[in-house]
Protein backbone atom coordinates (compact mmCIF):
# COMPACT_ATOMS: atom_id res chain seq x y z
CA UNK A 1 0.00 0.00 0.00
CA UNK A 2 1.39 3.50 -1.03
CA UNK A 3 1.42 6.24 1.94
CA UNK A 4 2.27 9.57 2.29
CA UNK A 5 4.42 10.03 5.48
CA UNK A 6 2.93 12.81 7.71
CA UNK A 7 6.03 12.72 9.86
CA UNK A 8 9.07 10.93 9.89
CA UNK A 9 9.18 6.99 10.90
CA UNK A 10 12.79 5.94 11.94
CA UNK A 11 13.51 3.17 9.13
CA UNK A 12 10.73 3.75 7.30
CA UNK A 13 10.57 7.22 5.75
CA UNK A 14 10.36 10.83 6.13
CA UNK A 15 7.94 13.40 6.10
CA UNK A 16 6.53 13.94 2.77
CA UNK A 17 7.67 10.98 1.22
CA UNK A 18 5.58 8.46 -0.99
CA UNK A 19 6.55 4.94 -0.26
CA UNK A 20 5.10 1.44 -0.47
CA UNK A 21 4.59 -0.23 2.61
CA UNK A 22 2.88 -3.70 3.92
CA UNK A 23 -0.88 -3.33 4.40
CA UNK A 24 -1.23 -4.50 7.85
CA UNK A 25 1.76 -1.71 8.82
CA UNK A 26 0.21 0.67 7.38
CA UNK A 27 -3.35 0.05 8.36
CA UNK A 28 -2.78 -0.83 11.78
CA UNK A 29 0.10 1.62 12.51
CA UNK A 30 1.27 4.15 10.12
CA UNK A 31 -2.30 5.57 9.85
CA UNK A 32 -3.91 4.41 13.03
CA UNK A 33 -1.13 6.50 14.81
CA UNK A 34 -1.42 9.41 12.01
CA UNK A 35 1.77 8.83 11.27
CA UNK A 36 0.87 8.49 7.19
CA UNK A 37 -2.33 8.60 5.22
CA UNK A 38 -3.13 6.77 2.39
CA UNK A 39 -1.33 7.90 -0.67
CA UNK A 40 -4.52 8.30 -3.17
CA UNK A 41 -4.33 10.60 -6.21
CA UNK A 42 -5.82 13.59 -4.27
CA UNK A 43 -3.40 12.75 -1.54
CA UNK A 44 -0.28 12.78 -3.48
CA UNK A 45 -1.36 16.50 -5.80
CA UNK A 46 -1.95 18.24 -2.38
CA UNK A 47 1.93 16.98 -1.34
CA UNK A 48 2.88 18.49 -4.39
CA UNK A 49 1.12 21.62 -3.55
CA UNK A 50 2.49 21.89 0.02
CA UNK A 51 6.14 21.30 -1.76
CA UNK A 52 5.81 23.72 -4.13
CA UNK A 53 4.27 26.76 -1.75
CA UNK A 54 7.29 25.32 0.49
CA UNK A 55 9.92 26.09 -2.17
CA UNK A 56 8.27 29.40 -2.82
CA UNK A 57 8.41 29.88 0.99
CA UNK A 58 11.98 29.20 1.03
CA UNK A 59 12.70 31.45 -1.99
CA UNK A 60 11.38 34.48 -0.71
CA UNK A 61 13.25 34.04 2.59
CA UNK A 62 16.60 33.62 0.59
CA UNK A 63 16.07 36.97 -1.18
CA UNK A 64 15.20 38.70 1.53
CA UNK A 65 18.34 37.90 3.03
CA UNK A 66 20.05 38.99 0.06
CA UNK A 67 18.60 41.94 0.15
CA UNK A 68 19.68 41.90 3.62
CA UNK A 69 23.27 41.43 2.82
CA UNK A 70 23.33 44.30 0.38
CA UNK A 71 22.52 46.63 3.17
CA UNK A 72 25.05 45.22 5.54
CA UNK A 73 27.74 44.79 3.26
CA UNK A 74 27.28 48.88 2.03
CA UNK A 75 30.43 51.21 2.87
CA UNK A 76 28.27 53.31 4.80
CA UNK A 77 26.94 50.52 6.63
CA UNK A 78 29.94 50.65 9.54
CA UNK A 79 28.09 49.95 13.76
CA UNK A 80 29.73 52.47 15.90
CA UNK A 81 30.88 51.42 19.47
CA UNK A 82 32.21 52.91 22.51
CA UNK A 83 33.71 51.47 24.95
CA UNK A 84 36.41 52.36 27.66
CA UNK A 85 39.53 51.62 26.68
CA UNK A 86 43.70 51.95 27.95
CA UNK A 87 46.50 53.40 27.03
CA UNK A 88 47.87 51.06 24.28
CA UNK A 89 43.90 50.69 22.17
CA UNK A 90 42.95 47.65 24.59
CA UNK A 91 39.53 48.21 25.71
CA UNK A 92 38.59 47.36 29.56
CA UNK A 93 36.35 44.14 28.81
CA UNK A 94 35.22 43.37 25.31
CA UNK A 95 32.66 43.38 22.84
CA UNK A 96 30.50 40.52 22.43
CA UNK A 97 27.98 39.23 19.97
CA UNK A 98 24.63 41.27 22.05
CA UNK A 99 26.26 44.68 22.16
CA UNK A 100 26.76 44.37 18.43
CA UNK A 101 23.84 43.02 17.59
CA UNK A 102 21.52 45.68 19.80
CA UNK A 103 23.99 48.46 18.08
CA UNK A 104 23.04 47.45 14.40
CA UNK A 105 19.62 47.78 15.88
CA UNK A 106 19.96 51.16 17.37
CA UNK A 107 22.07 52.50 14.59
CA UNK A 108 20.41 51.02 11.47
CA UNK A 109 17.13 49.40 12.62
CA UNK A 110 17.93 46.28 11.53
CA UNK A 111 16.69 43.58 13.90
CA UNK A 112 19.44 40.44 13.52
CA UNK A 113 19.90 38.01 16.36
CA UNK A 114 22.83 37.46 18.15
CA UNK A 115 23.43 34.06 17.64
CA UNK A 116 23.55 34.62 13.99
CA UNK A 117 26.82 36.98 14.63
CA UNK A 118 30.12 34.88 13.87
CA UNK A 119 32.19 35.78 16.07
CA UNK A 120 34.65 33.78 17.30
CA UNK A 121 36.41 35.80 20.31
CA UNK A 122 34.76 39.27 21.55
CA UNK A 123 36.43 42.24 20.12
CA UNK A 124 39.02 43.31 22.67
CA UNK A 125 41.15 46.25 20.48
CA UNK A 126 39.74 49.28 19.22
CA UNK A 127 39.64 49.87 15.37
CA UNK A 128 37.12 48.37 12.82
CA UNK A 129 36.76 44.90 12.58
CA UNK A 130 35.23 42.76 10.23
CA UNK A 131 32.49 40.48 11.41
CA UNK A 132 30.62 38.02 9.54
CA UNK A 133 26.68 37.56 9.85
CA UNK A 134 25.36 34.21 8.55
CA UNK A 135 21.40 35.47 7.40
CA UNK A 136 20.78 32.29 5.68
CA UNK A 137 21.70 28.90 5.25
CA UNK A 138 23.34 30.02 1.27
CA UNK A 139 24.36 33.85 2.72
CA UNK A 140 26.66 35.21 4.85
CA UNK A 141 27.30 38.51 5.09
CA UNK A 142 30.15 40.89 6.61
CA UNK A 143 29.81 43.62 9.36
CA UNK A 144 32.06 46.31 9.71
CA UNK A 145 31.88 46.88 13.20
CA UNK A 146 34.26 50.19 14.76
CA UNK A 147 35.23 50.66 18.10
CA UNK A 148 35.41 54.00 19.06
CA UNK A 149 37.16 55.18 22.39
CA UNK A 150 34.03 56.53 24.78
Amino acid sequence: MKVIFLEDVKGKGKRGEVKNVSDGYAQNFLIKNGKAKAATSAAVSELKGQKKAEAKHEAEILADAEKLKTVLENDKTVVEIKAKAGKDGRLFGSIPNKQIATALEKQYKIKIDKRKIELSNPIRSMGYTNVPVKLHQKVTATIRVHVAEQ
